[in-house]
This record gives structure tokens, sequence and C-alpha cells, in this order.
């Protein structure tokens, strides 16, 4: 059976997750520390730093979060390019947003040793962000209780994101998920410009009841 590129993303971040809990030298290096990528030219820290996670709750949530959402975004991205080319699209994708997200609190951060950060949610908040420009009516469920249409949690989540970076005081970088799900949108409109009308078509013909 073959494997997606989803899956095989999914694996190989549980694999270098769990090796960096058993490695302290391992977590220390590959932790997106700031002010240690701008006095070292460590840059490779924004990209390994997606691929390590604080514990198995978090490791959990965003892998979870991908298996469901990656699919998606993969296909795109075979019917865009082809078989190859795609799925080198959708690495590039993840891991470009996983980059992007990073930017900002990196020269937010730079002198500040105290700075340290880890996890995929980046790329995670990009692919789910591309499927709701894609898909804006599928209902997206929290917990399996609360379902709304991604379009309306969409909505919410980046204005939570918004307010909760303002305040800085709950130790996660919301910043990290604001820029990762701008990117997965801006991505997604540059390579498919067409999909913003087909957006405001679906939200125009969306009911409530």
């Amino acid at each position: 059976m073959d494997l997606s590129a989803t899956i095989v993303l999914i694996i190989f971040t549980a694999l270098t997750s769990y090796l960096a809990w058993q490695r302290p030298a391992m977590m220390e290096r590959w932790m997106f520390i700031p002010k240690k990528i701008h006095q070292s030219n460590q840059w490779d820290r924004f990209v390994l730093s997606g691929l390590i996670h604080k514990d198995s709750t978090h490791l959990f949530f965003n892998m979870f979060t991908l298996y469901f959402f990656g699919g998606i975004i993969e296909r795109f991205f075979l019917y865009q390019f082809g078989p190859s080319l795609g799925i080198l699209g959708f690495l590039g994708f993840f891991f470009g947003a996983v980059v992007v997200a990073d930017s900002p609190t990196y020269f937010k951060h730079r002198e500040h040793g105290y700075y340290r950060a880890l996890g995929a949610s980046g790329g995670v908040a990009a692919t789910v962000f591309g499927s709701i420009l894609l898909m804006p009516l599928s209902d997206i469920c929290l917990f399996g209780i609360i379902c709304l249409p991604g379009f309306a949690l969409g909505g919410l989540f980046l204005i939570y994101s918004i307010v909760q970076s303002k305040k800085g005081n709950d130790g996660i970088n919301h910043d990290a998920h604001l820029f990762g799900a701008l990117f997965g949108i801006v991505a997604i409109l540059i390579l498919a410009p067409q999909t913003a009308v087909q957006f405001v078509e679906q939200i125009k013909n969306f009911r409530l009841f």
C-alpha cells in the first residue's frame, strides 16, 4: 500500500519528536531559539523546530489535525502539479509555512535569550486554513462536540490568535498560528486564484438552517 506524503510526514515527525524526548542535546539543538539563530547563524532551526514537540499531547494534537487536513492540501498539489512535483509542492508548502510562521517571532525575540519554541503548529495552521479556503462549508468539529462550518471557525480562530498574541502571557506562540494560517490562505490563492471566487460563491450560498 502506498503511503501518502501526509502520513509519511506524520510518522517522521513522531519519530523525530520521540528521539528528541530521549536526547536532551538534540532537543536543545533543534529548538527554535531566535537569539542563537541570530548570533550563530543556525538557520536550520527554523525547519528543525517544526519536527519536534514538547510532549505527547502537543505531538498528538498537531498530527491528529494534520491527518485530517493534510490530505486535502496534498490532493490539491497533486492535482495542480502531478505526482512528483505535487508531493514536493506539498512538502514545500508545509515547511515553508513553518518558516514563515516563525519569522515574526524571530524578529521579535532575536535579542531575548530566554525565548524558546517548538512544534509544527505553523505548518498545521497553514494546512487547516488552506483547506478552509478550498472547502469553506465543510464542518470542523472541536473535540467531536462543537461543529461549525470551516469559514466560521476559521474566522473565530484568527480573532482569537490576534487577541492572544497581543496579550502574550500564556506561553503559546499565537503569532505562529496566525502567520501560518495567513501563509496557507495566500499560498493557495497564488497557486489557484479562482479559489477566491469559489470561496465567495460558497459563502453566499450558505444557509444556517
